[in-house]
């Protein structure tokens, strides 16, 4: 390496794992071509890396928010995007970050040219889910389990419930770092056992655990959701008090898949879907999206969630490349009803190009792995670039539409590393 090239990561080399960085190398050669590159391991020690060529200005600098790539994993001015094109060449593997506790550590380097050339500097990003002073405890004792964060200060705090389907802590830590009181829940894993049916007093319990906290100061809780989780989140607001913002992320119309209860009582039906209308690539990976029933259907109808009864406000999100689920399609659905009964208390967003793994901004976009609950191999969709532009503006959306709906007094300052 030579000690006149230097790679620059600001405003530092420790930062949360949603805040952007800019990437600057100085002491080049005037029109120096060189090769940027990035590589990480998820927490399952898969490794993802990224490249792209950058040609130095004639002061031998190049700032990737100002310069373009010429070729590589991407091209034209991305900031970021050694961060958003980092890819796996394992086939069909997912980003996997689910945990909040270590931070996700990003490599940089400089080459020489525009293929494997000699390192010239290098740099590490450590990019943390949790910032300082945000608590984290897990909670396995009671009727559920889950992880809670609460920020640092007195409050008091806004608190949303985070569903997901398997354990997934990264999206409720850094909530949580922005001055939300937060209770990780996965709704397919309860006290290890399999689920075949599906209870909202369940839910209804987190929902309760959350009021009681001392640091929250909202009347009620958000809810934040993506694909199957939808389902309970919409199902909650409709039948079960105490919810005031739910966000819905490329999800269902109707109840999917299990059957539903609240207090011992059958509420919905689960919309089934047909394997037969799954068509296959040549990679082993299927599309899902049309394989569920239809929901409009006079035998499916019993299956839609009656949402227009439900007081909280409402983000519906779609990603218009999904394909695992039909997602937009499916919030038109739920527009239409909403309309129909009068109602006007949501808001909608579609983003075109994103696919259905709509995450917090910043990690690997990934276009296949395992679908659980189909037990095969899936395409999510998504072309990389618009994917993560999507991710990067929903995240701030979700943040304002929380902030908006969940106001109790000032919100803290939110926690630095």
């Amino acid at each position: 390496m030579s000690s006149q090239i230097r790679l620059r990561l600001l405003p530092g080399v420790r930062c949360l794992f949603d805040e952007p960085i800019q990437v600057k190398v100085a002491g080049l050669r005037p029109r120096q071509v060189v090769s940027l590159r990035a590589r990480a391991k998820d927490e399952g020690g898969l490794e993802f890396r990224s490249s792209a060529t950058y040609k130095a200005d004639g002061s031998g600098f190049i700032h990737l928010d100002r310069d373009p790539s010429l070729g590589g994993s991407y091209v034209g001015v991305e900031p970021m995007g050694l961060l958003w094109s980092l890819k796996t060449n394992s086939l069909h593997r997912r980003f996997k970050l689910d945990s909040s506790l270590k931070p996700f550590v990003v490599k940089f380097s400089v080459h020489e040219g525009e293929g494997e050339g000699r390192m010239l500097a290098e740099a590490s990003n450590e990019r943390f889910m949790i910032g300082e002073g945000v608590s984290r405890v897990p909670l396995k004792d009671g009727s559920f389990d889950g992880v809670l964060f609460t920020p640092p200060g007195k409050g008091p705090f806004p608190a949303v419930l985070d569903l997901s389907s398997y354990t997934f802590e990264r999206r409720a830590s850094l909530l949580a770092n922005k001055g939300f009181v937060v209770l990780a829940l996965p709704v397919m894993t309860v006290k290890d056992q399999r689920v075949i049916e599906m209870h909202l007093d369940h839910f209804e319990e987190a929902v309760k655990f959350l009021l009681q906290q001392p640091k929250v100061g909202s009347k009620g809780v958000g809810i934040i959701s993506h694909s199957k989780t939808s389902d309970v989140a919409a199902s909650l607001a409709t039948f079960v008090s105490g919810i005031e913002a739910v966000v819905m992320i490329n999800s269902c119309c109707a109840n999917t898949i299990l059957p539903l209860y609240y207090k011992g009582q059958h509420v919905l039906p689960g919309l089934m879907f047909d394997m037969e209308k799954m068509p296959v690539l040549e990679s082993g990976a299927g599309v899902s999206k049309y394989v569920f029933n239809n929901p409009l259907a006079e035998e499916n109808k019993s299956t839609l969630i009656p949402i227009e009864r439900a007081k909280a406000r409402f983000l519906f999100v779609a990603a218009e490349d999904d394909l695992s689920l039909d997602s937009k399609t499916y919030m038109d659905i739920l527009v239409e009803r909403m309309k129909h009964h009068g109602k006007k208390n949501f808001e909608c967003v579609s983003y075109p190009g994103a696919g259905h793994m709509l995450e917090p901004p910043y990690g690997a976009h990934y276009a296949s792995s395992y679908h659980r609950a189909f037990n095969r191999l899936v395409l999510w969709g998504g072309e990389p670039r618009m994917h993560a532009a999507a991710e990067v503006h929903l995240w701030k959306k979700v943040q304002e539409f929380f902030r908006s709906h969940l106001s109790c007094g000032d919100l803290q300052t939110k926690p630095k590393l």
